[in-house]
């Protein structure tokens, strides 16, 4: 795309959900004004192709704003008032409106009907064609530049000349190690210190040695300086633990573990829905009813069958010895370590595909109404570059969705 004699009304930045999103929100409320997307890699929507394990987890079906709200680490306040203008019901009807169904799972979690994140790309694609949208890969912002008439100019790697365009929208994903960063802060857009959140606890222990593939389907999980636990489904797998339980807490205290280079204690409470007296009666009562069952044998549900043995034999149970054996010493150290298992994370594990940041534009420094910066009039975000991340569900795509429909609102009414 050669130097053009007239400015873009609107130049997105980044091939992504968010700015696929922001770019076609914005053609269908302004069909007469003219917008590009750039994208610095040779394929465009690559983390919606492989989110959810290919499926893509569109969004979430939690249809009330402040309890939306609360499943982001960061941004809550901010995306409560967003999502008064664009949730999940406006997301579910807008796909619906081009073809593709979601559906609802158990957990909350939605997908299109075919199990394929494919039906949301070429969802995209066809409607940018339809559009008229040029679709530009292999485009890597290499600088830019306020003009004195107000508008940007964009220089782009392996092109020649500059492009003005009267908007900017930054809708890259994760800004970390970005070349943006720097074109950021010249123009003096502040950013917040960029870390992992959504990711895997490395854990080396031999209670989880070979039970890689075993999940919990409920388990609570806190640091060992908190009492603040995340509840969830867990993963054993060959590092560690992984799961929404883990995934969730690595969220919410993402700075603090970026803070530990990700080594730190953490607590799992196998059966959460127990209390602790409640799980000392049922003790009780197995050794009353079934006295001549052997403690191995006999999981208290829903731990699963290995992870009981495992756990038990952790305690120094013997193979041999059945309920009315236990002595009162071990039945303790029993429910010890059913309550409150202890381990140690020595690291941490990401798809790398799939990573989310905490951190990236100061999202203080934006006006959440627009969408646009409060330092510099024209540039706007959407999406995760900005501050703002959802624990794993959905969430992190409907803030793309809402804070793309907002940039686009706004940047369409110029």
């Amino acid at each position: 795309m050669s130097e053009s004699p007239s400015p873009l009304d609107l130049a997105v930045i980044g091939g992504g959900a968010a700015g696929f999103f922001t770019a076609l929100q914005f053609a269908e409320m302004a069909p007469k004004k003219s917008v590009a997307i750039f994208e610095k890699s040779a394929h465009f929507l690559q983390k919606v192709r492989v989110s959810g394990g290919g499926r893509c987890n569109v969004t979430h079906a939690c249809f009330d704003p402040g309890e939306l709200a609360q499943n982001y680490p960061r941004g809550s306040r901010e995306l409560r008032a967003a999502f008064h203008k664009w949730q999940p019901s406006d997301t579910v009807e807008w796909f619906a409106r081009f073809g593709v169904t979601l559906k609802t799972e158990p957990d909350g979690r939605m997908f299109p009907v075919s199990d394929s994140s494919d039906s949301i790309i070429q969802c995209f694609l066809d409607r940018a064609r339809e559009c008229h949208i040029p679709l530009l890969q292999k485009h890597s912002l290499a600088g830019i530049e306020r003009l004195a008439n107000g508008n940007f100019s964009l220089k782009f790697d392996h092109l020649t000349g500059a492009i003005e365009t009267r908007s900017v929208c930054i809708a890259t994903g994760s800004l970390k190690g970005s070349p943006l960063l720097d074109h950021l802060k010249k123009l003096e857009q502040t950013v917040v210190p960029l870390v992992p959140s959504l990711f895997a606890f490395n854990v080396s222990d031999t209670r989880i040695s070979d039970l890689a593939g075993i999940s919990h389907p409920h388990v609570s999980v806190r640091l060992g300086s908190s009492n603040v636990a995340r509840h969830g489904p867990l993963l054993i797998t060959h590092r560690g633990f992984s799961g929404p339980a883990v995934l969730r807490l690595s969220a919410w205290e993402a700075p603090a573990l970026a803070a530990a280079n990700h080594h730190f204690p953490f607590v799992i409470d196998w059966l959460p829905e127990l209390e602790m007296e409640v799980l000392k009666t049922r003790c009780a009562e197995i050794r009353q009813m079934q006295g001549a069952k052997l403690v191995r044998n006999t999981p208290i549900s829903p731990i699963p069958r290995r992870l009981w043995e495992r756990i038990v034999g952790c305690c120094e149970i013997e193979d041999s010895m059945t309920w009315s054996q236990l002595s009162k010493t071990a039945t303790r150290l029993l429910i010890d370590r059913l309550k409150s298992s202890r381990f140690e994370a020595d690291g941490k594990t990401t798809n790398k595909d799939e990573f989310v940041t905490c951190g990236g534009i100061d999202r203080h420094s934006i006006n959440f109404k627009t969408m646009e910066s409060r330092v510099i009039p024209g540039l706007f975000f959407a999406g995760e570059c900005i501050d703002i991340d959802g624990i794993t569900g959905g969430f992190n795509f409907q803030a793309a969705w809402t804070t793309a429909h907002i940039a686009a609102t706004a940047i369409a009414a110029r």
